[in-house]
């Protein structure tokens, strides 16, 4: 047993999990497995919820073999669980491959990102999660069974929340690498929007729109392109009223630009790029909290307009508003579950008392749009709404009955959102 993490990456979570352990082999794993009756996996703590919490036994997977196994003929990889966005990219590389996008941070581990339906950006882009084939899962009796596309129960399995077992492994479909190259863009009024946020976001690979709604205008446009795409040319659209940033930017203003990768239109590989943030730098130290909510991106202009309406409570507790559009997938828990999504991320300041109000007066303004929040941050919306905008959440219920039967990865948060 090592010694008990006590917080979450943000401090706002203090774990209750008496136990703590970081096996160092996979026989280790399911012996641990088998002989908890309560156990959760606790990967790199960027949840802002208890979802990782756990009223018996926390496990890292930090300590197993960091193995990537690379079929080129095929082009997937068999990548572990407990390896990091930025610990498995370059390895990718050196090889000619890439993933298709990657989250602003590098710092968080493929099985979590994935078992959360955590996203980039970009219209075209579906979640982390989308390019999961397989998995190789630990059940509660501590056996390991295999997982892949076509299974039955697999389009539910994905994303998981931790609830189905342990996840050691993932097969991950693979493309070409590729080249990047960003450019961000300051000062667009928020109008422009009514009549062009479609080709705003369809600007380049992946685009991102920021705004700390003390005015009404984004901030900044992130716009990533891959190197040998056509450019769409939306930046020199008369309706395009936004200026080049003289230089490097960090997302929350005032923020000093070293943590972030290279913009300035400066070509370079695809995790280099994709990612807002750099993974030798911790970009902000914890010193937020976070929330999302993802919608139908039809309604995309309805929702700025309802936000745009609280900014004045928005402001004072917000760091900045990430605005983002993510592809439709067919992955049960997904917040993009057949729909094309836009999401409205919110970095606040990181005292709870203040910033819970806000997020609840954010969902109801969403409200009349069916958002979905993003499972692995902070939201209070009431668990019969969650059930009634996942379709396939009762079928995802009865899949944790035949994996966990006994209650083995229950936890308080699975309790108060996945009660049948």
């Amino acid at each position: 047993m090592n010694a008990r993490p006590r917080t979450n990456w943000a401090g706002n979570i203090v774990f209750q999990a008496p136990e703590f352990y970081r096996p160092a082999s996979l026989a280790q794993l399911q012996a641990l497995v088998a002989r908890n009756r309560r156990i959760r996996v606790l990967a790199t703590g960027h949840s802002f919820n208890d979802l990782a919490d756990s009223p018996g036994a926390q496990v890292s997977l930090a300590g197993l073999p960091p193995e990537v196994e690379i079929d080129s003929a095929a082009s997937v990889a068999r990548v572990a669980a407990g390896l990091s966005y930025a610990q498995l990219a370059g390895r990718l590389d050196r090889h000619g491959f890439a993933l298709r996008n990657l989250a602003s941070l590098p710092h968080i581990s493929v099985a979590g990102a994935c078992a959360t339906a955590t996203h980039g950006s970009g219209a075209a882009n579906q979640n982390l999660a989308a390019a999961v084939a397989g998995l190789t899962v630990v059940t509660a009796d501590g056996d390991v069974v295999e997982l892949g596309r076509g299974d039955d129960g697999f389009d539910g399995a994905v994303v998981h929340l931790g609830a189905l077992g342990v996840v050691t492994g993932l097969l991950l479909e693979l493309v070409p690498s590729f080249d990047v190259a960003q450019r961000v863009y300051e000062g667009l009024p928020l109008e422009a929007l009514d009549d062009h946020f479609a080709d705003l976001a369809d600007a380049g690979y992946s685009v991102s729109m920021f705004t700390d709604w003390r005015a009404p205008r984004l901030t900044q446009v992130w716009i990533k392109q891959r190197v040998g795409d056509p450019d769409p040319c939306v930046t020199r659209a008369p309706w395009f009223a936004a200026a080049p940033a003289a230089g490097p930017r960090n997302p929350v203003p005032g923020a000093p630009p070293d943590a972030c990768t290279w913009q300035l239109g400066v070509p370079g590989r695809w995790y280099d790029r994709l990612p807002h943030f750099r993974p030798e730098f911790q970009p902000s130290a914890g010193a937020e909290l976070q929330s999302e909510f993802l919608l139908p991106a039809a309604h995309a202009l309805g929702a700025l307009h309802a936000l745009a309406e609280i900014g004045q409570r928005l402001a004072p507790v917000l760091q900045i508003c990430e605005i983002r559009e993510v592809a439709a997938d067919g992955l049960w828990l997904s917040p993009s579950y057949r729909q094309d999504s836009v999401a409205f991320h919110f970095t606040w300041i990181a005292e709870e008392a203040a910033v819970l109000p806000v997020v609840a007066l954010a969902e109801r303004q969403l409200a009349p749009f069916d958002p979905r929040p993003h499972w692995g941050k902070l939201f209070t919306t009431p668990p019969e709404d969650l059930h009634s905008r996942y379709e396939r959440l009762p079928d995802f219920l009865a899949l944790i009955r035949r994996f966990d039967p006994t209650g083995k990865f229950r936890n308080a948060y699975t309790a108060r959102y996945l009660a049948s």
